[in-house]
């Protein structure tokens, strides 16, 4: 009898049981209070008059008018390289101890995002959040006794300077709570490998004394790692090794091009919790199993606005325009795709995460991400989102019966003259390039009027190549590094579009 999983599931269950009921806007309204309240005495907020703000009639709409949109370059050139000196209070009171490299999904060079102890907390708060969740899902009580296997960056965190460097889910799995320690996997010595495939060499010899009942991580990557498992072992499948496996927490990229190579490597279906966890923040996760949207998270120190993504407001290089209009949660609707605007406890004010979402539920404030500014392809106005390229590749998978878990697509002028949609995808399987690029083109004219509009003029076609799925992963390698936050690029322009050709022709 499972005698503390009863007792970690009674405790789960009673304490949900005993939640107030939420109410996201209230919520959303108290945490811009006391992010104004707090950061009023910092450099930024003498600059943008906090205490003005705060003492204003609406709050919200004189934040919106008086603080700027900040990407990245933009919010760092002007404010957060301050901290790279030692600078105390720039963006939020004190210096932070970490920062989280991101190069994303959209170069070489790393980002450095700083992360603050109240972040670490709000982090763990939400993560505690989910934890609760997970009294809808109506797992066994043997579950909550089983290994939790998370795949993420190196947890060896690099010094510089006065702080610690790391990728996000690194620095995460370095503050994790003394009471999880004996459930997390692969542990702190294998987690401390910074070399991917070594770290992934050792997960596969240690597997088999291992109990995992959940994994975590990026899918690409967690797709690896099984494959690894079940090589080194000479199994059909991973639930030969971890017969407990019942939970997939999956994040970083939404989860459906990779749902059927992901189940191939499963002897049964598992429950897939989506959650999204960016470097600025932990931002949503999904709180009940009727959906596969995610809750956000509107109370532990992150503030949303949502910016309508429509093509006038956003410019070629991603970012948003000037003055693109922002609304509050109790605004939105569930027929609009937004840009996702974040004000944070790390001091990120403003700022453009970079992706797009959309509500499924606006009361219980549950999303769903759409893609990303920089992904969204409109060179020749075809207006293509990257959900819609997904819903793409899922129809291409049943078309051809085949598995497609990586593509990238850019908008390129050829050797005609003429303007060609240039897709590369990923697949195991022996395929008719010409026979899948007019599935492709045939299923977008449906999907999406503008691309049938566009496909009508400018546009002249759709051109396919299919190679394996690992040379996307070498890619990424050559690129950035294997594993942790590192997800492919869905959309490339022409020049780096000519880098990738390059690199495959010398795979």
């Amino acid at each position: 009898m499972a005698i503390l999983g009863n007792i970690i599931k009674g405790f789960i269950d009673v304490k949900e049981s005993f939640s107030s009921e939420h109410n996201p806007v209230k919520e959303q309204q108290e945490v811009l209070k006391k992010l104004l309240s707090k950061a009023k005495d910092t450099a930024f907020g003498k600059h943008y008059d906090f205490e003005s703000i705060l003492n204003s009639e609406n709050p919200a709409e004189t934040f919106a008018n008086t603080v700027p949109y900040f990407d990245y370059n933009k919010i760092h050139e002007e404010w957060w390289y301050r901290l790279q000196d030692g600078e105390e209070d720039v963006t939020w009171p004190g210096h932070p101890k970490y920062f989280a490299l991101s190069s994303g999904t959209t170069g070489k060079s790393s980002k450095r995002i700083p992360v603050t102890d109240d972040m670490i907390d709000a982090i763990k708060q939400t993560g505690i959040q989910q934890v609760f969740a997970l009294s809808n899902f109506d797992l066994p009580a043997d579950f909550f006794e089983k290994e939790i296997m998370m795949l993420g960056s190196s947890t060896e965190l690099k010094e510089h300077n006065d702080h610690l460097e790391g990728e996000i889910s690194g620095i995460s799995a370095s503050n994790i709570p003394f009471w999880f320690r004996s459930y997390y996997k692969p542990g702190e010595e294998i987690a401390k490998i910074d070399d991917w495939d070594a770290r992934v060499q050792r997960i596969a010899e240690n597997a088999e004394n291992w109990d995992i009942g959940a994994l975590s991580g990026i899918p690409s990557w967690i797709e690896l790692m099984l494959q690894k498992v079940i090589s080194h072992h000479n199994l059909n499948n991973i639930h030969e090794i971890w017969p407990n496996l019942q939970v997939y927490t999956s994040g970083g990229v939404a989860f459906g091009p990779y749902e059927k190579s992901f189940n191939a490597l499963l002897g049964h279906p598992i429950t897939v919790i989506d959650t999204y966890l960016a470097s600025e923040g932990f931002v949503a996760f999904q709180s009940r199993p009727e959906t596969n949207a995610m809750k956000l998270a509107t109370d532990e120190g992150v503030y949303f606005e949502f910016v309508p993504f429509k093509p006038e407001y956003i410019n070629e290089d991603g970012s948003l325009v000037k003055d693109a209009p922002s609304v509050t949660l109790e605004n939105v609707t569930t027929d609009q795709d937004y840009v996702l605007i974040m004000s944070t406890v790390s001091g990120a004010w403003r700022y453009e995460i970079g992706d797009t979402i959309a509500f499924t539920d606006v009361e219980r404030a549950e999303i769903k991400i759409t893609g990303r500014t920089k992904f969204f392809l409109n060179t020749v106005g075809s207006q293509l989102s990257v959900n819609k390229m997904d819903d793409a590749m899922k129809h291409l998978e049943e078309a051809f019966s085949t598995k497609i878990p990586e593509y990238t697509i850019c908008a390129k002028r050829c050797e005609d003259g003429e303007f060609y949609h240039c897709w590369y995808i990923g697949s195991e399987d022996l395929l008719n390039e010409e026979e899948v690029a007019n599935s492709i083109d045939e299923f977008l004219k449906e999907a999406n009027k503008n691309y049938k509009v566009a496909r009508s003029k400018a546009l002249k076609g759709v051109r396919v190549k299919a190679v394996q799925p690992t040379v996307f992963h070498e890619w990424s390698g050559a690129n950035k590094k294997k594993g942790g936050q590192v997800k492919m690029e869905r959309v490339m322009n022409e020049d780096k579009f000519k880098e990738w050709e390059d690199f495959v022709t010398e795979q």
